[in-house]
């Protein structure tokens, strides 16, 4: 479908969090796989520049997006939004891969990238650009449908594999922590979520760390610094004490904890599929009512609990059960 025209300059736009992030780097990997010469850029929010260097083998170059009217993750700034256009137009991209979601507010804004070839998703009763366009495809992992974009474009794909490359500063962070602990013999708890709604209770969390640490597991509770609160809830809860760490990790400090653990327990976040990249067995507790979208593909492994359907503490536990005895 892409061959009237050379592939040398590819963007991606997919200005959202971690979690999806992850879940599309099968399709990165496949796109670069295709295009193993091509100058890909990342169209993402301000953090995800850290991605570059993170993923080097699938991400050249990076713009920040400043946001754009009813994408909620960020305010609008109608001077920024001009100029990330300008800026975005000037490259003349051969081929833009619109990856924000369904397509129903971004696919005209994609379209103002000024690219050669504008792929992507669209629904039914909203705009469809061109053929390259793909109909979102409903009720599938979000692993698979990005996949689904890339066989449509006839890249085909190489995996479903996620991955989360760990470096030196990530070791040397993590060994700054002077953490006196075993690998396996710890579990990861990551109590916060970006949405209070999607918040497991911290009393909850209080109770599986309670288990974990009488089946001879050390305890570990991570998180960023705006969940502090959440940590002292937990840890207040709970009869043993665990590890705190809450605030006091970077990222990659924390990806290693997870990679060296027996298993991670949290919300559907992402370190829920920094988890599935190591192949950390986990309990992830679902409470956005999208189980089969973000849920980890090997479900034996990573126990996915749907709690806006069953709302069962003793169905947690007992996952969690299953995965540590």
């Amino acid at each position: 479908m892409l061959t009237a025209h050379p592939i040398q300059k590819i963007v991606i736009f997919r200005a959202l969090q971690l979690g999806d992030l992850l879940c599309s780097i099968p399709a990165f990997r496949a796109l670069r796989t295709t295009y193993p010469e091509a100058k890909i850029t990342l169209v993402g929010l301000p953090w995800a520049e850290s991605l570059l260097t993170r993923f080097p083998d699938y991400f050249d170059a990076f713009i920040a997006f400043p946001g754009y009217p009813g994408l909620p993750e960020q305010e609008i700034d109608p001077q920024k939004t001009t100029a990330f256009l300008q800026q975005v137009q000037v490259e003349k991209f051969d081929l833009a891969l619109q990856m924000q979601g369904n397509g129903s507010i971004v696919n005209p804004l994609a379209e103002l990238f000024g690219a050669f070839y504008t792929a992507g998703f669209y629904l039914e009763e909203d705009y469809r650009p061109n053929p390259l366009f793909l109909k979102y495809p409903e009720g599938i992992p979000e692993i698979e449908r990005h996949l689904l974009l890339m066989n449509h474009l006839g890249i085909p794909s190489v995996g479903t594999e996620l991955e989360f490359p760990i470096n030196s500063f990530d070791r040397d962070a993590f060994d700054q922590l002077n953490l006196q602990i075993i690998p396996q013999k710890y579990i990861c708890i990551h109590p916060g979520s970006r949405s209070l709604a999607r918040q497991w209770p911290p009393v909850y969390f209080a109770q599986l760390a309670d288990y974990c640490q009488e089946q001879g597991f050390d305890v570990i509770i991570t998180g960023t610094k705006d969940e502090a609160h959440l940590a002292a809830e937990v840890m207040q809860h709970m009869k043993h004490e665990g590890y705190n760490m809450v605030g006091k990790t970077t990222l990659g400090a924390v990806a290693v904890l997870i990679k060296d653990a027996f298993a991670l327990i949290s919300n559907c976040t992402g370190v829920s599929h920094i988890a599935a990249a190591f192949g950390t067995p986990s309990v992830v507790i679902s409470l956005h009512g999208e189980p089969e979208r973000w849920s980890p593909l090997n479900q034996t492994k990573h126990r996915t609990i749907d709690w806006t359907k069953t709302p069962k503490f003793e169905l947690v536990m007992a996952q969690l059960t299953e995965v540590i005895v």
